[in-house]
């Protein structure tokens, strides 16, 4: 997995929306330049065009003129992430050539923050994935910040070690025990985390999601005109 420091030094400019959180924030990245950044606490279909408009033209350059795209694929507000991949989607394909997507996952990005920060281990980063279970990244004593799980509720309360959740993660459910909230501001985090293998390869862009969703069929049942039901009539 490649860093977002390697990303641009190949790219040369690229483009990151993060629109997980209550905080719709936009970066974009020019070799040998210093990052510009746009955030906005509107809904995410007008603050994503907005801030991406807002950082082009501050750049003086289009879309066409952008080298990779990279976004935030969750946990958090799937409606913004989704917003973000269409959009990406779209953009990717501007001008006749497809640029290349890159992902990252909010939870991963925090842990490892957190772990350069010295926060004793173990601890877990943690966010609502609704139905009595969390989105969940744990960080051991020793060994690799371990994978994206979704777990249940009786999981992350028996966790003997510190809990936390990035502001601007909206819960349905109650807290898992003591939980901290921490900043999830990317300036700094990416800041900090440039040199991270976080990044993935996403040439279809859209939310992740623990498991694929699964349908099941629907067969119609044929009206057919018959005989009405009788009725009783009761005169008082």
């Amino acid at each position: 997995m490649p860093s977002l420091r390697s990303l641009v030094a190949t790219h040369h400019r690229v483009l990151l929306i993060d629109s997980s959180s209550t905080c719709i924030q936009v970066g974009l990245w020019q070799l040998d330049r210093a990052t510009i950044w746009n955030t906005s606490e509107q809904e995410a279909g007008i603050a994503i065009f907005a801030g991406v408009a807002a950082l082009l033209a501050q750049a003086g350059i289009g879309v066409a003129d952008l080298g990779g795209l990279v976004f935030c694929e969750g946990p958090g507000s799937i409606l913004g992430i989704r917003t973000a991949a269409m959009a990406l989607r779209v953009w990717s394909a501007a001008g006749g050539r497809t640029l290349p997507v890159f992902a990252y996952r909010s939870l991963e990005l925090v842990a490892h923050d957190l772990r350069r920060r010295s926060i004793p281990a173990p601890f877990a980063v943690l966010a609502d994935a609704r139905r009595d279970s969390w989105h969940w990244v744990a960080a051991p004593p020793e060994g690799a910040i371990g994978p994206l799980q979704r777990i249940p509720t009786a999981t992350a309360v028996a966790f003997s070690g510190r809990r936390f959740t990035p502001a601007g993660f909206r819960a349905w459910s109650s807290l898992p025990g003591e939980v901290s909230t921490v900043p999830y501001a990317l300036p700094d985090l990416w800041q900090h985390q440039g040199e991270a293998d976080l990044l993935r390869a996403a040439p279809q862009p859209d939310a992740f999601l623990h498991e694929a969703a699964t349908y099941v069929a629907w067969n119609p049942q044929i009206h057919r005109t018959g005989a009405s039901p009788s009725r009783t009539r009761t005169d008082s």
